[in-house]
């Protein structure tokens, strides 16, 4: 019994990640169809860049407050440059291309300019753990799936209450349209991207005291919330949450009950499953074009 509640939590925590870096790819998606595909970078620029700080004696949370905002400067740079051009025209997929290939960049320029180092954010998070029914867990992993369960009930407030959040969703309906109605398209689609890439970075920050940061580490939590993203069904927030959480929990299962080797295998197996029954996510609603 205390195995399966420390697998429990254990997943929600690094679920909890997947949520947040999936919850970045709705917000995108949904502004400008078209996706950052070097997000799992933004996560890891706020994490070195939280470490680089912390490094240079700037206090714990105005480090990792500015490796937050530089995560959402570079959303809306890579946005203005890397994907606005391709956009424009309808049916173009080059906005695919170019955030690849920023994102080896990014990648590439951080291990020329912070080496290979690989360690852990100093947190008081993570100095004693707490135990739950005999699992031991470090308050930072229970912050991480709370912070993502919060994101998504503050998103969807924002998305109806607020008028940036009504002009996000009249931009996602159609572009058109809102110009029509005196909507700058244009920057909800740059704050789209900003929010999203500010998330990414918070992932990262939220993430590095638990494991190791370097410049590689945001390739593959990248893909793997990208993958839930489409489990859950990219158009839905609430679903992308569920399915990261859920995808989290599954993987530390297959990590204590078969290998880590296997982790990968099965959990993108599980994607594909997924998609063969259901080609728009387990949450995600299929979009009627009228013409």
């Amino acid at each position: 019994m205390t195995t399966t509640i420390q697998y429990i939590l254990s997943g929600l925590a690094i679920g909890g990640i997947y949520a947040l870096v999936a919850l970045g790819f709705h917000i995108m998606w949904s502004a400008a169809r078209a996706v950052n595909f070097a997000h799992g970078d933004t996560l890891m620029l706020g994490a070195v860049l939280a470490v680089v700080g912390v490094d240079a004696e700037i206090p714990l949370p105005i480090a990792c407050l500015l490796g937050i905002i530089a995560g959402a400067v570079f959303g809306v740079l890579l946005e203005r440059f890397a994907i606005r051009p391709f956009t424009a025209t309808s049916n173009s997929i080059g906005w695919m291309l170019t955030t690849i290939a920023v994102g080896v960049m990014i990648e590439s320029l951080a291990t020329l300019q912070f080496g290979g180092f690989s360690r852990p954010l100093a947190s008081p998070g993570v100095k004693s753990a707490v135990h739950i029914l005999g699992a031991g867990v470090y308050p930072q992993e229970l912050a991480i799936p709370v912070f993502a369960l919060l994101v998504m009930f503050g998103l969807k407030l924002m998305q109806r209450h607020t008028l940036v959040g009504r002009a996000m969703q009249a931009v996602a309906h159609d572009k058109r349209a809102a110009a029509l109605m005196g909507i700058n398209v244009n920057r909800i689609v740059a704050f789209s991207f900003a929010l999203a890439s500010l998330l990414g970075a918070a992932a990262g920050v939220l993430v590095a005291p638990v494991i190791q940061v370097s410049a590689s580490m945001g390739a593959l939590l990248g893909l793997k919330g990208f993958a839930v993203a489409i489990i859950g069904g990219i158009t839905s927030a609430p679903g992308v949450v569920i399915s990261g959480l859920c995808f989290g929990i599954m993987e530390k299962f297959v990590e204590g009950y078969i290998s880590t080797a296997a982790r990968e295998i099965i959990g993108f197996s599980v994607m594909i499953l997924v998609l063969l029954a259901f080609p728009h996510g387990l949450f995600g609603k299929r979009e009627v074009l009228k013409v």
